[in-house]
């Protein structure tokens, strides 16, 4: 907030387009929050006593269904029926006489949704309008309905027909494999009151099929219906996705036997809830729909305010802009190309309009600008030469020590009048001087590094005769290339010094080379003592890092690594260097990596040999 406030204070332009936004808009959006609001509570209360409607529509349906059907029950109170549950044998008579009466009964009351009705007694004899007489293959006392009833017997049984038993299935109580409601009772002796048998009437479910079916919630919404226990019992042919909100959607547990509705959130769009209890099962009707098609048309009104108000700011920013465009425009634009340029960006240019002061200025910005991208150029020119003449510096006193130990051996040798041993050790010595300077040239290839690194591995060989071994395994067509002068002999002398000299036993300090992606990689491993992870550590950030530190350890151990390193970088890219490796008490592997070019970025500095 504070930077659009300072944004709108710093800008002449600014001030008049927050005024004609401010002037134009605000009124506007007062009146269609206030119209919205108000359309939006009529239309969602219009879409949900609709849908409330609906739904008590067929809780009230399914009530008098019931109720009208429960009147068969009272077959169980008929003599006949009695007589025909508590006797073990019956007459043709007595079959005829309660079938005549379930016809009575259906003729009577229009039983058009009645499939069947099925009397049968404790021990299995039974009949119904489909199967007359018939004597049950195994224990009524099974179902688990029967027993309840047994203990129970006012009660009175509405099972959906996810809830039928395997007994009663398979016993024949339901029609078929169409959807049935069985609604049963326990049959009583009249004097006793004790239960002789059960009476079963089978009711089809296509009313309420029909109902799901048909209705709708705004346009993609559905009814379905649950049991006592929020089991589904009809649920219409919906995606599978409606089908998992049916299983995850609960009904608050004060609100399962009454009416209401509620908005449920899911994990995608939110979905309005309507439901009521069917008084006569307990059973819940549930309507479901995504809630923006019941409050579509409240949607619809406040897309109208939405596009009213952007094409009103739309107005005022064009008015804005017509109005202000000769006035401001040049400025903002030099504005921005001096922020470009004070942010680092050179190129940036004003491209004059006109022949007013402004364009005068902008012409005078662009020969201010080339005139530092000159003064840049010179600088980092004169920092890589600065560069270049310190490292030569550097290079030049690697281990100044090493032209007196080599020559106080040669003493020592001469004393002890080994003359072939002089004369070798002068050669390696001459022919390792002659490669160092290399007539003051930075570029060699890597056949002459290679010389240069095996003279004084013979030098160090003939002094060090008893630790020292030495191989140079680098493949021919890779000699040809260039390297920078003395990248190799830091890095030998590093292993010899800190790597093999303090190991006992004879030490091997091995030269490799290989190409991988366009480089080409050389490799100096020794057997020494290695380096400790946290000294490893340390030394890998003081190469990639140069800085002044009180461990003169680290300090000589890691000079010779740092000044091949930083040369790498200066002359070939970021991306070039050594990288270090170590194993205490195994050994430290360096590689070192080129770019594979023939060329080199100093042609006037590369020798050939």
């Amino acid at each position: 907030m504070m930077r659009i406030t300072r944004w709108i204070s710093s800008s002449l332009r600014a001030k008049l387009l927050a005024l004609f936004i401010v002037l134009s808009t605000i009124p506007l959006i007062a009146v269609g929050l206030i119209s919205y609001q108000k359309s939006y509570q009529s239309i969602s209360s219009h879409s949900k006593a609709s849908s409330m409607l609906q739904a008590d529509l067929l809780g009230t349906n399914m009530d008098n269904l019931f109720k009208d059907t429960e009147r068969l029950l009272e077959l169980s109170n008929n003599p006949q029926v009695i007589h025909f549950l508590f006797s073990q044998s019956e007459t043709y008579q007595e079959a005829k006489n309660i079938l005549q009466t379930f016809t009575l009964y259906r003729d009577t009351y229009k039983y058009e949704n009645v499939l069947n009705i099925s009397l049968i007694n404790l021990y299995g004899k039974g009949i119904s309008e489909r199967r007359g007489i018939f004597q049950s293959g195994s224990n009524p006392m099974r179902s688990p309905h029967f027993q309840e009833l047994f203990r129970s017997p006012e009660l009175i049984l509405r099972i959906p027909p996810p809830l039928m038993s395997s007994y009663d299935r398979v016993d024949g109580f339901t029609y078929g494999s169409q959807g049935v409601i069985s609604i049963m009772t326990a049959v009583k002796q009249r004097i006793t009151h004790e239960v002789i048998g059960f009476i079963i009437v089978d009711l089809s479910d296509s009313f309420i099929k029909e109902f799901c079916d048909r209705v709708k919630i705004g346009t993609t919404g559905f009814f379905y219906l649950t049991d006592a226990q929020n089991n589904p019992i009809y649920v219409p042919p919906v995606p599978a996705a409606e089908q998992t909100l049916v299983r995850e959607t609960r009904i608050p547990e004060r609100e399962l036997r009454g009416s209401g509705s509620f908005v449920q959130q899911t994990t995608g769009p939110p979905r309005f809830i309507v439901h009521t209890s069917s008084v006569a099962t307990g059973w819940t009707i549930i309507g479901i729909a995504p809630l923006q098609e019941i409050v579509a048309e409240a949607n619809r009104i406040r897309q109208l305010i939405i596009i009213s108000v952007a094409l009103s700011i739309l107005f005022a920013i064009t008015l804005h802009y017509l109005l202000t465009r000769r006035l401001t425009r040049p400025i903002q634009l030099l504005q921005h190309k001096m922020r470009l340029t004070a942010s680092g960006y050179l190129e940036a240019k004003v491209k004059p309009d006109g022949r007013d002061e402004i364009a005068d200025l902008g012409q005078s910005f662009n020969i201010m600008v080339e005139q530092i991208k000159e003064l840049l150029a010179q600088s980092i020119r004169k920092q890589q030469q600065l560069q270049k003449a310190e490292l030569r510096t550097l290079q030049a006193q690697i281990n100044p020590h090493f032209l007196y130990n080599t020559l106080d051996s040669i003493v020592w040798m001469a004393e002890a009048g080994n003359h072939d041993g002089v004369i070798r050790l002068v050669k390696a010595l001459s022919g390792f001087f002659r490669l160092s300077l290399n007539k003051g040239r930075d570029w060699v290839q890597i056949r002459s590094e290679l010389d240069h690194a095996r003279s004084y591995l013979i030098i160090q060989q003939m002094r060090y005769r008893d630790i020292l071994e030495f191989r140079i395994e680098v493949a021919e067509e890779l000699q040809d290339y260039p390297i920078l002068n003395m990248t190799l002999q830091p890095l030998i002398e590093n292993a010899l010094y800190h790597g093999i000299k303090n190991k006992r036993g004879m030490g091997l300090i091995r030269i490799g080379g290989y190409t991988s992606a366009g480089s080409i990689l050389l490799t100096v491993s020794d057997n020494g003592i290695g380096i400790a992870e946290d000294r490893l550590d340390c030394l890998r950030a003081s190469i990639e890092h140069p800085v002044q530190s009180e461990d003169t350890e680290g300090e000589q151990r890691g000079f010779g690594l740092q000044n091949v390193h930083q040369r790498l970088k200066l002359y070939f890219g970021a991306e070039y260097g050594i990288r270090l490796d170590s194993t205490e008490g195994y050994g430290t592997h360096i590689t070192v990596l080129i770019p594979k070019n023939r060329g080199s970025k100093d042609e006037e500095d590369y020798a050939g040999g």
